[in-house]
């Protein structure tokens, strides 16, 4: 359960609000505990961690190469590891109040009304509700370097300082100089079930075949797709396409070979003009640290009476941050017959 820091209505036992403080006590733990068992996005798109610090860095390195094959007796080629990149992700901090006015506890005082029960429910709801937004649009802000909440910056950009979704990905060793890698497709996907069925083949292919900094192919198996929210027919094609075992009149003795290879996330908030998606594999994202989403202070509430209006104050403050430390584990596909900026032809 989330931590919580209770003050003791700055030392004043006012007996019209004891009741209270008691009871929106007991609610906001309640509804933080229900919350919190509750999977949402972030458990299934990021990796969730702790900091106690101001930010948080993740250094990367390259990897061996293969042996070499040596004759008798003669001494192994030396190898060695340098680093390639690192990516801070920086907190921000967020806060909240909500007021229990000295009429409404007046009115109440013989028994808790239905709107106090409501609001420090839906104060704690607000919390969880801000921590997956953030979440899904960093995401949603995939193809842009940062994106801005209220008047604060959130860097969007890889530890490669391109941002998550780009055709132009550089390697960073300098043997690679030049050269680059794409997480950002566009061609004819979506028009059928069955050009989408080949269509997945295809990126799953590509995310298959990125290469890490050394140049060797990684081989992650893509396992979630995350689709809009406002595309119901485009909705309805994939749920056929990967949740359908068979495939009538089909060359290959009707087996769809799709078929429960894919974890569907609708993706909250993100609204679209056209059929796009992202690929992503969940092992890759959690070995390297792709979708990163760090609680630095979980919801702590703290109370007070304000002796100017004689209000009952709840003030709740929280602080996280949200980023991408690597992009070889995810990709965006846009359905498009022409060329779509940025992206690369599948």
């Amino acid at each position: 359960m989330s931590t919580f820091i209770y003050s003791k209505m700055s030392g004043k036992n006012d007996p019209m609000y004891g009741k209270f403080e008691h009871a929106i006590k007991a609610l906001i733990e309640h509804e933080s505990d229900v919350c919190e068992k509750q999977k949402n996005i972030l458990d299934v798109l990021y990796n969730v961690e702790k900091s106690n610090r101001a930010s948080e860095t993740v250094m990367a390195q390259s990897e061996f190469e293969t042996f070499h094959a040596k004759v008798e007796g003669a001494k192994a080629d030396n190898d060695s590891i340098e680093k390639t990149y690192h990516k801070t992700i920086e907190h921000i901090a967020f806060g909240k109040e909500f007021t229990i006015t000295r009429e409404m506890a007046d009115d109440a005082q013989f028994g808790i009304g239905a709107n106090i029960k409501a609001l420090p429910r839906a104060f704690t709801r607000a919390y969880y509700k801000t921590r997956t937004k953030v979440g899904a649009q960093a995401l949603i802000h995939g193809t842009a370097s940062e994106m801005r909440i209220n008047s604060e910056r959130v860097d969007l950009t890889c530890g490669d300082k391109k941002p998550l979704f780009c055709s132009e990905h550089p390697y960073s060793l300098e043997k690679f100089a030049g050269e680059t890698q794409s997480n950002f497709f566009y061609g004819d996907i979506t028009a059928s079930e069955s050009k989408l069925e080949k269509g997945l083949v295809v990126l799953s292919n590509k995310l298959r075949n990125f290469k890490d900094e050394s140049g060797e192919t990684m081989e992650y198996v893509a396992d979630t797709v995350i689709l809009p929210c406002n595309r119901p027919e485009f909705e309805l094609k994939m749920k056929k396409v990967i949740g359908s075992e068979r495939v009538a009149g089909t060359d290959y003795n009707d087996i769809n070979i799709q078929y429960g290879a894919y974890t569907l996330v609708v993706l909250p908030g993100w609204e679209t003009t056209d059929d796009r998606f992202m690929m992503m594999s969940s092992a890759a994202n959690r070995n390297l640290l792709g979708n990163m989403f760090y609680n630095r202070v979980k919801l702590d509430i703290r109370n007070h009476i304000d002796d100017a209006t004689r209000n009952f104050v709840w003030n709740g403050y929280c602080r996280f941050g949200v980023g991408f430390n690597s992009w070889k584990h995810i990709l965006l596909a846009v359905n498009s017959s022409s060329a779509v900026t940025g992206a690369t032809s599948i």
